[in-house]
């Protein structure tokens, strides 16, 4: 092998030993000290967030946001609010107006979870056709539990029953 050929291939293996030490030490840093949590900015954001949320929708639920199922009228003594009850956003409220409503630890969910024991894409609240609100796991690695049981699949919620992801725990409130 030529001396040339030898130093290219030392050159690299270099360049791969350094993205990789790179890497590891990117990934130990976001352990450490977890994703950046960032504040919603002020309503013309909300409503921005609120159309690309409706259209990266299904075409069904697309539809029935248009036609105004679930967001117009409500039934009597049907939930108005989301409220977080325990965990690092206690205290923090969302109003129900008939759009879905995300929860993990992705910076687009509409509630960011800042916790642990979250996927970055954990939950989905949504309303159906008969004006009740939904609640279904998106695949977590922790799950999603329901008045104490493990959600396997989409599930009504009642009236003030505990959503706990993690630490975090929902209601939805009148």
């Amino acid at each position: 092998m030529s001396e040339l050929t030898l130093t290219v291939m030392r050159l690299g293996f270099l360049a791969v030993l350094w993205l990789f030490v790179i890497v590891a030490v990117q990934v130990i840093r976001s352990d450490l000290f977890g994703t950046r949590v960032t504040q919603r900015g002020s309503r013309r954001d909300s409503g921005r967030q609120q159309t690309a949320a409706r259209q990266a929708a299904p075409p069904q639920q697309r539809a029935q946001q248009n036609s105004g199922g679930g967001g117009g009228r409500q039934r009597r003594g049907a939930p108005t609010k989301l409220v977080v009850s325990e965990g690092t956003l206690t205290g923090t409220t969302v109003a129900l107006q008939g759009q879905t409503i995300t929860l993990g630890r992705a910076h687009d969910s509409t509630i960011v979870l800042d916790d642990d024991y979250a996927s970055s894409r954990h939950a989905r609240i949504y309303p159906d056709r008969d004006g009740q609100w939904i609640v279904e796991d998106l695949g977590s690695t922790n799950g999603t539990y329901l008045d104490r049981s493990r959600l396997t699949t989409p599930q009504p919620i009642p009236l003030g029953a505990p959503i706990r992801i993690g630490k975090t725990v929902i209601e939805l409130r009148k």
